[in-house]
C-alpha cells in the first residue's frame, strides 16, 4: 500500500518537472551584438529622381505590442480599438534627401507626431506629397507629407477604418483622397469569450464537394459574424488636403477602391453577404460597381457568390468575369478574364481562358481581347496596337508570354516566351515599366521595342542585365550587363529616355547601398551611405559550393566558415544545415544553382549564420529539390530525395575538410521544419535538429498541402510516408520543436507541434518544445527572438557541439 501511495505522488511530480517555467532568456554576447543593430530605412524615390524619401523602423516589436487585443475573423487579425490589422509592420521615422544637389545629406522631417506608426503610404499623382496612415491610442489618422518642404501634418482624426483591404486612393488632381472612416452607427462588439450562446453552430452541404486547404482565423459563429461586419464596415469620405471631409459613399464592408487611369471613374468592390465558416474573406460573395468621382452610380460590372466549392488542383477558379481591372494605357477601359474550361484544370480545352475589355460607360457588350493556352496571369499594357499578355499552368511549370494588338483581334497573338518558369538560365527577364500621363503602369516603349530587366542568372555565376527587344521581329539587343565577379548588382527602375538606372550594389562585406548609373556613359553616383553594422562576421569566409547528389543532379548551397578560421589547419568543426525543400517537375530546373557568393552576409533570425561567431559551420540555404518527371509527382519519392540531398551536402561538406561529420544538426522553418523532422526520422545523419512553426502530420491537411494537390484519398501512402507523427517511433535523434502560439499559416496551427511533442515524448524521444506566446508563423517581438536564439543556442552546445 505504501508503494502504491509512493507512486500516486511520483506520478503527478513527474509532470510538473516536464513543463519549464521560464522567463524570455538572451542569446550570448556573441548573438546578442549581431541581433541588436539598427535597420537600414526603407527608400521611396520618385520618378523624376529630385527626391528621396527614407522611411526607419524598428527591427522588432515589443511582446507588449503584440499582447494587445486582437480579434481574428475571417482570415483578419484586427485590432479593434484601432481598427488596423494587429501585426501591421510600422516606420517611426521620416527623412528626405534631394538628389539633384550631390552634396545634400538627409533632412529629417518636421512635424512628425509623438511616437508615429507610419503605414500605407501613397504617392499623390504629381508625386509632390506622399500620404500616409498614422496609428494613435484612439485610432488611425491620415497624414500627408510635403515633399519639398519636409514637413508633415495631420488631415484627419483618428477615425480611418484600415480593417479591410486598401485606405487611401488619390484623386487625379492630387487635391483630394478617398479614405475609409469608421462609420456612426457601427454596433458595440460581441465579447464571444463571456457571450451566452442561443444555439448551436450547424454547417450543411448539398452533396457538393467542397475541398478547401486548411485556412487559420475563420469565422466561427454568429457572434464573430457581428463582429466581421461591424469592423469591415466603412463609409467612404472625399478629404481634400485643407482639411474637409465629406462622405463619398454610405456604410457597406469596403474593400478595394481604385480610380480609373483618367481619374473619371472609381471601381469599388464590396464584401457581401453570407459569409462562410470554412473560407476566408477573400472567398465571401462579393460586389463590383464602378461610380464616377463625384460617387454617382453607373453600373455593378460582377457580383460573385460565395465561394466553397471550387474544382480540384491549384489551376481550378471561378466561372464568370475575375481579375477585374483597368486597362492602364485607356482612360477608362475595364479588362477582365473568364475561363472556357468550366474553371475545371481536369477539362481538357485548346485554351484555358478569354480576356475581355468593357469601354465606359461599362453596360455595352464585352469585346474579345486575346485566348490564353494557360491561365491567364497579367497583361502588360503599352499603346493601342501592342500589348504583351502572360499565363501560366502550375502543373508543369509552364509560362507563355504573347504579344498581341488590341485594336484587332483578328491578329494571331504571337508567343514570344514558352520556358519552364523554375528555369532561371533562361528567364529572359521582367518588361521595364514607366508611368504614362495618366500616372498608369505601362511598358516603356520606343516604336515596337520594350525593354528587359533580367536577373542574369547561368551557370557561371549571376550578371544582371538590361535588353531592348523587338516585339515585333523578337530580336534583342544587349544594353547593359553587370560585370561584377566581387560584388553583386541588381537593377532597378530602368528609364530609356536618360538611359539611367538605379541599381543597389553590395558584397559580403558592403552593406547594400544605391546608386544612379548611366548605362551609356558608364558613370555611377551613389545615394545612400549606410553602414556595416555586423563588424564582426565582416572577415568570415563565405562561398558557394555546388556538388552532386547520388543520381547525378547538381546541387548547391551558401557555405559559411567560422570567425577566424585557420583554412591551412583545417580543424574540424560542427556544422549546421539550414534548408527548405521546393518541388521541380524537371531535373534541368531543379539543378540550377541561384546563389550568388557576393551578396551582403545578412543575419537575421531566420538563418543560422550568427552561429560561425560560436565555432560552426554554416551551410545556408542549401538545395533540396523535390524532382518528379512526367506522370511522376515529386512527393512520390520525397523521404529519399530528403535524405539523398542532405547526405550530398554533408559529403561535400566534409570533402573539403571542415567540419566533424558527426557533429552536424539541421534545421527548418515551416516546410522546412517538416524536412527536419522527417530526415531525423528517417536517417542517422545528424546529431540534433531544430524545427520552426511546422506541420507533422498530414492527415491534419487532408485537402493538399504545400504544392500536394491531390488529397488524402487519393494518395493515403503518400500522405502517410510524409508523416514524420505516423513513424514518430524512429526519432532517435535530439530535436528542439518551435512553435508560435499564435500561427496562422494554413496547416501549421500550433497543434501540429503540441501533438507531435506528446507522440515523441510517449514514445521516449529526446525532444523540447518550446510555445511562444502572441507569435504568428514568423516572429516579430524582440524578447520572442532572443529567447528563440538563446533555446537554439543551449540546444546546439549540448546535443552537436558538445556530443559525447
Amino acid at each position: 500500500m505504501k508503494k502504491l501511495l509512493f507512486l500516486f505522488f511520483l506520478l503527478p511530480l513527474g509532470f510538473i518537472q516536464a513543463q519549464v517555467n521560464m522567463t524570455y532568456q538572451q542569446p550570448s554576447e556573441e548573438i546578442l551584438e549581431l541581433v541588436d543593430v539598427p535597420l537600414a530605412p526603407a527608400v521611396l524615390i520618385d520618378d523624376s529622381k529630385e527626391f528621396m524619401v527614407l522611411l526607419y523602423r524598428d527591427a522588432y516589436k515589443s511582446i507588449e505590442e503584440l499582447s494587445q487585443e486582437e480579434l481574428r475573423l475571417g482570415g483578419l487579425r484586427i485590432d479593434p480599438r484601432t481598427n488596423i490589422g494587429s501585426r501591421v509592420t510600422y516606420y517611426n521615422n521620416i527623412k528626405i534627401k534631394n538628389l539633384k544637389e550631390k552634396s545634400a545629406k538627409e533632412t529629417q522631417v518636421k512635424g512628425l507626431p509623438e511616437k508615429p506608426r507610419f503605414t500605407n503610404f501613397a504617392w499623390s499623382p504629381d508625386q509632390k506629397t506622399v500620404a500616409m496612415t498614422n496609428t494613435t491610442i484612439e485610432g488611425v489618422e491620415v497624414m500627408v507629407l510635403d515633399v519639398k518642404t519636409g514637413t508633415v501634418r495631420k488631415l484627419t482624426g483618428p477615425t480611418v477604418n484600415a480593417n479591410l483591404g486598401d485606405v487611401i486612393n488619390w484623386f487625379e488632381d492630387g487635391k483630394s483622397l478617398l479614405v475609409k472612416m469608421k462609420t456612426s452607427g457601427r454596433k458595440p462588439l460581441i465579447d464571444t469569450e463571456s457571450a451566452i450562446p442561443t444555439g448551436p453552430t450547424i454547417s450543411v452541404n448539398d452533396g457538393k464537394k467542397a475541398q478547401n486547404r486548411t485556412y487559420q482565423d475563420l469565422l466561427k459563429n454568429k457572434a464573430d459574424e457581428h463582429n466581421f461586419e461591424q469592423l469591415a464596415m466603412s463609409e467612404v469620405h472625399k478629404v481634400s488636403l485643407d482639411g474637409k471631409s465629406e462622405v463619398w459613399l454610405e456604410g457597406a464592408m469596403y474593400n478595394s477602391l481604385s480610380f480609373s487611369p483618367d481619374g473619371s471613374y472609381v471601381m469599388v468592390n464590396t464584401v457581401e453577404k453570407p459569409f462562410s465558416y470554412l473560407v476566408p474573406y477573400r472567398r465571401f460573395p462579393s460586389k463590383t460597381v464602378i461610380y464616377t468621382k463625384d460617387g454617382k452610380k453607373v453600373e455593378t460590372v460582377l457580383e460573385v457568390p460565395l465561394i466553397e466549392d471550387l474544382p480540384q488542383g491549384f489551376m481550378a477558379t471561378r466561372t464568370g468575369r475575375r481579375e477585374l481591372s483597368w486597362r492602364n494605357d485607356q482612360p477608362a477601359t475595364l479588362i477582365f478574364a473568364e475561363a472556357l474550361d468550366g474553371g475545371d484544370p481536369e477539362n481538357e480545352v485548346e485554351f484555358r481562358d478569354e480576356v475581355f475589355e468593357l469601354e465606359a460607360p461599362f453596360n455595352g457588350k464585352p469585346r474579345s481581347l486575346v485566348k490564353t493556352f494557360n491561365r491567364y496571369y497579367t497583361i502588360f499594357w503599352g499603346n493601342d496596337n501592342m500589348a504583351v499578355a502572360m499565363d501560366y499552368w502550375w502543373n508543369n511549370r509552364n509560362l507563355k508570354a504573347y504579344t498581341f494588338n488590341p485594336s484587332d483581334n483578328t491578329q494571331k497573338p504571337v508567343i514570344i516566351e514558352d520556358r519552364n518558369y523554375q528555369d532561371r538560365y533562361n528567364d529572359p527577364g521582367s518588361l521595364v515599366m514607366k508611368r504614362n500621363k495618366m500616372g498608369s503602369s505601362v511598358m516603356a516603349m520606343e516604336g515596337d521595342n520594350a525593354f528587359l530587366n533580367g536577373a542574369g542568372y547561368s551557370e557561371k555565376g549571376q550578371f544582371p542585365f538590361i535588353d531592348k527587344i523587338n516585339l515585333k521581329t523578337k530580336e534583342k539587343t544587349r544594353l547593359y550587363q553587370s560585370e561584377y565577379t566581387d560584388k553583386r548588382e541588381t537593377l532597378r527602375d530602368y528609364d530609356p529616355e536618360t538611359n539611367e538606372i538605379r541599381v543597389r550594389i553590395e558584397s559580403p562585406t558592403e552593406f547594400p547601398n544605391n546608386y544612379f548609373r548611366n548605362i551609356k556613359t558608364g558613370d555611377l553616383r551613389q545615394i545612400t551611405f549606410f553602414e556595416n553594422p555586423f563588424k564582426s562576421i565582416q572577415d568570415v569566409h563565405k562561398e558557394v559550393i555546388t556538388y552532386k547528389r547520388e543520381d547525378g543532379l547538381e546541387l548547391s548551397g551558401t557555405l559559411y566558415l567560422p570567425v577566424g578560421y585557420d583554412k591551412d589547419k583545417k580543424e574540424k568543426m560542427p556544422m549546421i544545415l539550414w534548408a527548405y525543400p521546393t518541388e521541380f517537375k524537371d531535373k534541368s530546373s531543379a539543378g540550377q544553382n541561384t546563389q550568388n557568393p557576393n551578396e551582403f552576409t545578412y543575419p537575421y533570425y531566420g538563418s543560422m549564420i550568427y552561429w560561425v561567431a560560436k565555432g560552426y559551420v554554416v551551410l545556408d540555404d542549401a538545395s533540396f529539390p523535390i524532382v518528379g518527371e512526367g506522370d511522376e509527382e515529386p512527393n512520390d519519392s520525397f523521404r529519399k530525395q530528403l535524405v539523398a540531398n542532405a547526405k550530398a551536402a554533408i559529403d561535400a561538406v566534409d570533402e573539403l575538410g571542415y567540419i566533424d561529420r558527426k557533429r552536424v544538426a539541421c534545421g527548418g522553418h515551416s516546410y522546412g521544419a517538416f524536412m527536419v523532422a522527417n530526415l531525423l526520422s528517417h536517417s542517422d545523419l545528424f546529431a540534433a535538429g531544430i524545427a520552426r512553426s511546422g506541420a507533422y502530420n498530414r492527415t491534419l491537411t487532408p485537402f493538399g498541402f504545400q504544392s500536394e494537390e491531390r488529397n488524402y484519398w487519393e494518395a493515403p501512402e503518400v500522405y502517410y510516408t510524409m508523416s514524420p507523427f505516423m513513424h514518430a517511433e524512429k526519432m532517435k535523434t535530439p530535436m528542439l520543436l518551435i512553435h508560435g502560439e499564435a500561427d496562422n499559416n494554413s496547416g501549421t496551427y500550433p497543434m501540429q507541434s503540441e501533438r507531435y511533442f506528446n507522440a515523441l515524448k510517449g514514445l521516449g524521444a529526446t525532444v523540447r518544445l518550446v510555445m511562444l506566446p502572441k507569435e504568428s508563423h514568423g516572429y516579430r517581438a524582440k524578447e520572442s527572438i532572443l529567447h528563440l536564439l538563446w533555446e537554439q543556442d543551449q540546444w546546439l552546445e549540448k546535443y552537436v557541439k558538445n556530443r559525447p
